[in-house]
């Protein structure tokens, strides 16, 4: 399986989502709660080039939001993502 992350908030809405589809996908991920971790989500937003949540790696590959996560989906693109053995 691939080494997906995922940061969000609470009470977000884009974050239900997306935790959402990764969960109907069966796979496995680390969620970061930036809610209440300014320097985490400092970090984040750094490493993903934007403040918003959710922000998702799948592999190390910055994957994008809840919409780009669902658009890979809808390309029939994340499956084969998710099978993917972690590098």
């Amino acid at each position: 399986m691939a080494n997906v992350e995922i940061y969000t908030t609470m009470m977000c809405p884009y974050c239900a989502r997306a935790l959402s589809l990764l969960k109907s996908k069966g796979a496995d991920y680390t969620e970061v709660d930036v809610t209440l971790r300014p320097k985490v989500r400092r970090a984040m937003a750094e490493r993903a080039g934007a403040r918003s949540v959710p922000q998702i790696w799948i592999d190390g590959r910055h994957i994008g939001g809840c919409d780009e996560l669902h658009a890979l989906d809808a390309a029939g693109r994340l499956d084969p993502m998710l099978a993917q053995s972690a590098r």
